[in-house]
């Protein structure tokens, strides 16, 4: 009889132990370790069939030839931003999310637009049966998207031997089990043999996979670390469920930039990229009111005008209350401190609360005056113009700092049709003369900001 190997396993961190210890050595855990099975003693090798033994050696990266491939266009000027410009053959992409954000619609869609390329979307949560109500909700269809519903990998890579796809998805890493471990699905050491088997696979073979992973409580990837470690792009699908928008972002990109953004609409239909977020993430008024301010901030290399809405009131309990959703909570209270310090405004006795629209989170530094003069129109009750928008950093001691590729902020508020731009007044000591349609009002402190705007 084959001896079974066992270990202990952190499901924080994935490390690993012989033993069972209360506090994990690498993340500081506690009771985070589990014994799983790790090893039988028949393996099977199923991935030798898929791709002849290379001869390996050592070589100088000077003799390395350079490839120029081509990267795969995947029909969705949205992925293809975030991914860098299109799927790179051979690359393993994790895409991460909520339940029921829209991660398997997202992924459905892109198979079916695909209609040049042959799709495998591997599921191991739902039936072909719901596949396909999915795809008649998307009303698109594709004569080369293949649905296989099977968990085991040794009988799916049968299958890919077969069918040979151009482009694998699957639905999800954490549903896959293996042969070769006897551990249940879903746990660190299956699912970290399962993803290795796949990126061997999407290796040696050139073919592009897609996994969609499950995420903790805590926001992160479920299953070991080192999954995020193993895949060439991360991907963070995400929003709030009150708002019809949702975001693709890439936090880990080994082949483009891990700063771009992809905003999708939701609807009856799937979803909808929007080309100009703009326009959806600035709210509309018959009437000016106060606490609301525009600010131009920039994701990637597109720039987006955001609204920030505020509301200043008197502490009714005492101690009065910080809420920020959209915004580090720490930025903004240490912009009231500027407030308070430098520049006279009692705000420690009054409640602040702020927002940015649409369900987006901003971590720009330059959205911070566009906060400040939100918070002062809320205080002083006084509407802010309209057509009026702020780029620019504030300083501790309430200057107001230059911020980077000023330019295609203006430009992008001047396409927008706004009359007017609050910008840091260093942004032009170098400036390039460049004239512009919109007004562009340099500014050095924050009261010249608030005597311009309420005075």
């Amino acid at each position: 009889m084959s001896k079974i190997k066992t270990a202990f396993f952190c499901k924080n961190c994935g490390a690993q132990s012989p033993k069972w210890i209360g506090k994990c050595p690498s993340c500081l855990s506690w009771n985070t370790y589990e014994e799983e099975v790790i090893h039988k003693d028949n393996e099977n090798k199923s991935l030798d069939k898929l791709a002849d033994k290379k001869n390996i050696k050592p070589t100088l990266i000077d003799e390395i030839s350079p490839r120029n491939e081509t990267r795969i266009d995947s029909k969705n000027n949205e992925v293809n931003r975030v991914l860098g410009g299109g799927i790179v053959p051979g690359s393993l992409i994790l895409i991460g999310g909520e339940p029921g954000i829209g991660k398997s619609t997202l992924m459905l869609q892109m198979a079916l637009e695909l209609s040049h390329l042959k799709v495998l979307y591997i599921t191991g949560e739902e039936s072909d049966q719901q596949i396909k109500m999915r795809a008649e909700r998307i009303n698109l269809s594709h004569s080369k998207c293949y649905v296989l519903t099977e968990t085991i990998t040794q009988y799916i890579f049968k299958h890919i031997e077969t069918l040979n796809p151009d482009i694998v998805i699957v639905d999800s890493i954490q549903t896959l089990t293996t042969n070769v471990l006897d551990s249940s699905a879903g746990s660190i050491s299956q699912i970290r043999e399962c993803a290795a088997e796949l990126n061997r696979f999407a290796k040696q073979t050139d073919t592009p996979v897609f996994l969609i992973g499950h995420i903790t409580k805590d926001g992160t990837i479920a299953g070991p670390k080192i999954l995020e470690h193993m895949v060439d792009t991360v991907l963070q699908f995400e929003g709030d469920r009150n708002y019809i928008y949702r975001i693709l972002r890439s936090t880990k990109n080994r082949f483009g930039s891990t700063s771009e953004l992809g905003i999708f609409e939701m609807l009856n239909s799937g979803l909808r990229e929007v080309s100009n977020p703009s326009e959806i993430l600035i709210s509309q008024f018959d009437e000016p009111l106060s606490g609301i301010a525009i600010s131009a901030t920039i994701e990637g290399m597109r720039p987006i005008l955001i609204e920030t809405q505020a509301l200043v009131g008197s502490a009714a309990y005492g101690t009065p209350q910080r809420s920020a959703t959209g915004f580090d909570l720490r930025r903004l209270n240490m912009l009231l401190a500027v407030l308070e310090k430098r520049c006279g405004f009692k705000l420690g006795i009054k409640d602040v609360f702020l927002n940015i629209t649409g369900g987006i989170k901003v971590d720009d530094p330059a959205i911070d005056l566009g906060v400040v003069v939100a918070v002062l129109s809320s205080s002083e009750d006084i509407p802010i113009a309209s057509k009026t928008c702020f780029a620019a950093e504030v300083g501790l001691s309430g200057e107001i700092r230059a911020i980077n590729r000023i330019e295609q902020r203006i430009t992008e508020a001047e396409k927008l049709g706004f009359k007017t731009i609050f910008v840091s007044k260093y942004n032009f000591q170098k400036s390039d003369g460049k004239n512009y349609k919109i007004k562009v009002i340099p500014v050095g402190k924050i009261e010249e900001v608030f005597t311009a705007l309420f005075r």
